[in-house]
């Protein structure tokens, strides 16, 4: 009897191993810290060939339609972009470059606390700090580069001496409070990803809860942090155009500008902002690519 009771179980497992209908499968949180959720870096990341050869017939074929309409050549176009080079490089493209650096050394280091913060048994700073994340996490970014842009003086004074800001200066800032936002979910998510197991075992060791968690659990979230947070900062350089429309000269400011010293063609336009979108891909691409795999290698067991 035992044993028919067996066959019959082995026989209702192997008709609900086969069954095709649907399963809800069990819920899984992701922490924020973890480097398994890295979009932006997947996508640009996962470009083949293929589709950026593509891209570029597109690119090239245009000029050559709009040639049929217009008596300024391709040829044109380009050396006018070639003679504007060092100035939108030079001038634009740096300054790009400066503010997503300078951006994400402010938001990481504000990020890292406001992190920290959330996780605080004590409430008074663990809810203001998770109000804050959650706050500028989910606000556009271009409303807070306007509300920093008019918010902020345009000049101090200490004693006789007048100081200005630059309109650069504010963009760091305004684009420091999403980022900020966002590394303080990485921390947060990154600490709540440490079994706890590693908080119970310290405690048997006498240590205190800063011991603990500077001695113990954050040398184990660095490794996980890395790959987030280099996601963040391809998805902030890649952001950074949006501070051309307070009117700072960066790349695309200074790419319009040049046009309209070559009397606006519009055979300038692809050029101009194609080299534009062509230098942000080659700075942003190998950033996304050493993401995913450094993803692969500090991926965490389970």
């Amino acid at each position: 009897m035992s044993g028919g009771y067996i066959n019959r179980g082995r026989t209702e497992k192997s008709v609900a191993a086969q069954t095709d209908l649907p399963v809800l499968k069990p819920f899984t949180y992701n922490a924020g810290g973890q480097a398994d959720n890295l979009l932006f870096s997947h996508w640009l990341a996962d470009f083949s060939p293929r589709s950026l050869a593509l891209f570029a017939a597109i690119v090239l074929l245009w000029p050559s339609i709009a040639l049929a309409q217009s008596n300024y050549s391709f040829g044109q176009a380009l050396e006018a972009l070639w003679r504007w080079l060092p100035f939108i490089v030079g001038q634009g493209f740096v300054l790009n470059l400066l503010v997503s650096v300078v951006t994400m050394l402010v938001g990481t280091i504000a990020g890292v606390l406001l992190g920290l913060g959330q996780i605080s048994p004590i409430r008074v700073i663990s809810a203001p700090s998770w109000f804050i994340t959650q706050l500028f996490r989910n606000s556009p970014w271009l409303v807070l580069l306007f509300i920093v842009m008019l918010a902020l003086p345009f000049e101090f004074t200490i004693g006789d001496t007048v100081y200005p800001i630059p309109d650069w200066l504010k963009a760091v800032f305004g684009l420091s409070l999403p980022i900020m936002a966002n590394i303080s979910e990485i921390v947060r998510g990154a600490i709540i990803s440490v079994p706890t197991g590693q908080w119970e075992a310290s405690e048997s060791l006498a240590y205190s809860r800063n011991q603990t968690l500077w001695l113990v659990i954050l040398p184990q979230c660095f490794k996980r942090m890395i790959p987030p947070w280099m996601n963040w900062y391809a998805i902030l350089t890649m952001a950074t155009p949006l501070i051309s429309l307070l009117g700072i000269e960066e790349i695309i400011t200074l790419s319009r500008q040049a046009m309209e010293a070559e009397d606006n063609h519009p055979e300038l336009l692809v050029p101009f902002f194609g080299f534009s979108l062509v230098i942000f891909f080659a700075y942003c691409y190998p950033i996304a690519r050493l993401t995913i795999s450094l993803e692969k290698k500090f991926v965490v067991k389970q």
